[in-house]
């Protein structure tokens, strides 16, 4: 063989190592989560997916929500956020609007607007001027935990169904010392945490006292709202149960890990605490029940930034996620309700009565979700800053006066926001 045809042979090699090396790596995707307790999820619908590309490489990358929120905030504009991205979709607005998320392949379209698969509110918090760029994966959609313990010996047979009984209740529930202090919460209210999570809480039992933080308007633009007699009672029933009933403080142990640990008898959260106390305190003797007017609905979704093969493996990889028996793994192990209407999940809930509460509501039972909106997340970050500032003053509590010029000052903010950007309708 001569020197050129030896030369030639290694520049053939060496081109199809490269073609080899080319299509190796576009066999690889990454997956970012905000929900750490949703990681062997992701892999195992990685795992599964094998089956009809073995060559594939899924790599999870999960962090804390609050984590996750800020790498896409950084990453998504610079081109450099993973392949799958999981996001809320009121969060989502913002990017798809500016273009740094792509439209979900037809395959993805087609399956995402089947009537079979998904109701027409999930098919509309996936699209925006006419084109779909998610995939409608799980929702949040909260529900009261109480500790049936607890409940008995405070001679209470059954969950508070309306929001005065929740501060009845409360005062019932709430342990104390010797000195009078509180040491086990008779209700875990969410008086603080980084981004909007404060805010969001907020709105839930803003919700069951007739009110909203955001109210829209015929002409597709939105006004402020919770500055109303619906924002003076939610408010109110806040710092009266801080300051007042002392049934709770910013101080004391809250949430699921409060709850689980027993240290709250009753507190407002999203199915995936049933997975979760499963597996961290599976003694607990505990019941679930549907809030008194409705729940927040918050859809999750699964996004991709990429293009080409890239975003035609991460929209593959969205509707492998949805297959009915990675859902129902899902409902099963870590409790997130999926947001597919067509799988079975009644053996499920007959061994998790808890679920119930959220899938069986009353008839009456009313659902909102966070306006998807480009500015909502600010709105909701900077309502959520002032409520943890008005939660801890006692000069509001017992005192309406105050708490309406607290929520005059803070609508006039979010008004500010949506003005600026040009989303402020006229009431």
């Amino acid at each position: 063989m001569s020197h050129f045809a030896r030369l030639a042979g290694r520049i053939a090699g060496a081109g199809l190592v490269l073609l080899l090396s080319n299509a190796a790596q576009a066999q690889t995707i990454t997956v970012w989560s905000g929900y750490p307790e949703l990681e062997p999820f992701y892999k195992r619908v990685g795992e599964a997916m094998k089956a009809k590309r073995p060559a594939l490489k899924v790599e999870v990358s999960i962090i804390p929500l609050r984590e996750h929120e800020k790498r896409v905030a950084l990453a998504l504009p610079a081109g450099a956020a993973g392949d799958v991205i999981e996001m809320v979709n009121a969060m989502a607005q913002r990017y798809v609007e500016a273009g740094l998320l792509k439209p979900t392949t037809p395959e993805a379209a087609a399956f995402v607007n089947n009537n079979t698969h998904f109701d027409p509110f999930m098919q509309k918090v996936a699209a925006w001027q006419g084109k779909t760029y998610g995939v409608p994966l799980f929702r949040g959609q909260t529900a009261l935990y109480y500790n049936t313990e607890m409940f008995a010996k405070a001679g209470l047979a059954g969950p508070p169904k309306t929001m005065a009984e929740f501060d009845d209740f409360a005062k019932k529930l709430v342990q104390r010392n010797a000195q009078g202090v509180a040491t086990v919460s008779g209700w875990s209210l969410r008086l603080s945490g980084g981004g909007s999570g404060v805010a969001d809480k907020f709105s839930i039992n803003l919700f069951q006292h007739g009110g909203s933080i955001l109210e829209p308007r015929p002409d597709g633009k939105w006004v402020t709202s919770y500055a109303s007699e619906a924002g003076r009672k939610t408010v109110r029933q806040y710092v009266d149960n801080i300051h007042i009933a002392k049934v709770v403080t910013p101080e004391m142990p809250a949430d699921t890990d409060a709850f689980q640990r027993e240290q709250t008898a009753m507190f407002i959260r999203e199915s995936s605490v049933i997975g979760d106390t499963a597996l961290k305190a599976p003694k607990l003797k505990y019941a679930a029940a549907p809030l008194p007017r409705g729940s927040i609905v918050v859809p999750v979704l699964l996004y991709t930034g990429a293009d080409g093969e890239k975003a035609k493996l991460a929209f593959e990889y969205a509707m492998a996620a949805n297959e009915p028996e990675q859902l129902a793994w899902m409902l099963k192990n870590v409790g997130w309700l999926p947001n597919r209407k067509d799988v079975d999940l009644k053996p499920i809930i007959a061994d998790t009565p808890a679920l119930a509460a959220f899938v069986a509501p009353p008839a009456n039972y009313a659902y909102f979700d966070t306006p998807a909106i480009a500015v909502a997340e600010e709105i909701y970050t900077r309502l959520a800053t002032r409520l943890v500032r008005a939660y801890a003053d006692a000069s509001l509590a017992g005192n309406d006066a105050a708490i309406d010029a607290f929520l005059k000052e803070a609508a006039a903010e979010s008004d500010t926001i949506l003005r600026r950007a040009g989303l402020l309708g006229t009431r």
